[in-house]
């Protein structure tokens, strides 16, 4: 799954640590879903995507690989 956290961390200026402290997780977690190494929970996504004031759907898209 392909995600733009990194763009929108950076429209906002904020760091990993910032986000995190924002939606209740480590620097670590928000480092991992950014590397695709994690995939979070819908209710963090969703927390994440509220933070941002986008549709989860702007934020997380499925690729190809997600359909095998």
């Amino acid at each position: 799954m392909e995600n733009t956290i990194r763009v929108e961390r950076a429209k906002k200026r904020i760091t990993q640590a910032e986000l995190a402290t924002k939606v209740h997780v480590s620097r670590q977690t928000i480092h991992a879903i950014e590397t695709g190494k994690f995939i979070p929970s819908t209710v963090l996504a969703l927390k994440i995507a509220r933070y941002f004031g986008v549709v989860l759907e702007d934020l997380f898209k499925l690729e190809e690989s997600d359909f095998r």
